[in-house]
């Protein structure tokens, strides 16, 4: 039950009853611990006086005036943080990264009127805390939204084996340039850096036969991968020795037509010698052809008109008979 009377008179007798100046010590100690403030690495503050941005503060220790007058707000704008979109990693201490529905969040209808289910994050960072607090109402809120809306767009315009295999990279670069540009539009004060999807499955009733298709794309490029490593392999050898054969055929043209030149050249100037004197020339080379021949036969019989008797020369059986030109 309140007791009206005042408050020195309800005061026990037992105590004493503080002095005014004692009272007035309290009172300032209590303003002067409400007058400091510290801001943690990878923050801004934000000074609020009666609701109303004042100014900016980096992180340190600041002061402000104290019984509610300057409000301070921390936020982290150095810090890296990320929303996640179908599923929720356990622990988080970001309240915008997990959704209320992960599982609605994840159920989207491809351009061939397939189902899938996307799991994806996208990674951010506050760059203007100003706007991030005052622009927009809830901007964690909104730009989960905004992501969702993103991803279900680019998702509806391909088809589910896109999506599933060789589209990846495509879908998630299409999203981060959309987002980026949704976020700046809603002047949410933040920076997008990256999107990226995590899992992209089919719905479980149809699994089984996805990873059957799979398996034969993975088969079917590996077959492919083969054929291309014969194929790199016997074509460069096959190239190879053509070449070698070319330059030999080369080379041997080249020392045929080399010797040929030659013989031509001796030829022409055992020629110009024979005009010179073609009786002495012409008993020269016969001499000449003669030292050379005669060696090599093992039985000759030299012939000539003017001899009625056969003269043997090496007289060994089976002669070889010359007849001796005029």
């Amino acid at each position: 039950m309140n007791d009206p009377r005042p408050i020195f008179d309800r005061w026990p007798q037992s105590l004493p009853i503080p002095s005014a100046a004692a009272l007035l010590g309290v009172g300032g100690l209590i303003a002067i611990s409400m007058c400091f403030y510290t801001i943690p690495a990878e923050s801004e503050g934000i000074v609020l006086r009666f609701g109303e941005f004042i100014e900016k503060v980096p992180s340190g220790l600041h002061a402000k005036l104290p019984f509610g007058i300057d409000e301070v707000i921390t936020v982290p704008t150095q810090r890296q943080q990320k929303l996640e979109f179908g599923f929720a990693t356990p622990g988080f201490t970001n309240p915008d990264q997990a959704g209320e529905e992960p599982e609605l969040e994840r159920a989207m209808v491809t351009g061939d009127l397939n189902s899938a289910l996307v799991e994806w994050i996208v990674q951010y960072r506050i760059t203007d805390p100003e706007k991030y607090l005052f622009d927009v109402r809830d901007p964690g809120l909104t730009l989960r939204d905004i992501s969702e809306a993103a991803m279900r767009e680019v998702v509806g315009d391909r088809t589910v084996d896109e999506i599933i295999t060789i589209g990846r990279q495509e879908i998630e670069e299409t999203v981060l340039a959309r987002v980026r540009e949704l976020a700046e539009r809603y002047r949410l004060g933040v920076t997008i850096n990256q999107v990226q999807l995590k899992n992209v499955n089919p719905p479980e009733p149809v699994q089984p036969s996805f990873n059957e298709v799979n398996r034969a794309q993975q088969d079917r490029e590996n077959v492919i991968n083969l054929a291309n490593g014969e194929y790199n392999k016997a074509v460069p050898k096959a190239r190879g020795e053509a070449d070698q054969r070319i330059r030999a055929a080369e080379g041997y043209r080249f020392k045929r037509i080399n010797e040929a030149e030659g013989d031509v050249t001796a030829f022409n100037q055992v020629l110009e010698q024979y005009l010179k004197a073609p009786e002495v020339t012409r008993a020269r080379i016969y001499l000449e052809t003669m030292a050379e021949v005669l060696p090599q036969a093992k039985q000759q019989i030299i012939v000539d008109d003017s001899v009625q008797q056969i003269l043997p020369l090496l007289a060994p059986p089976s002669p070889q008979v010359v007849e001796v030109a005029k």
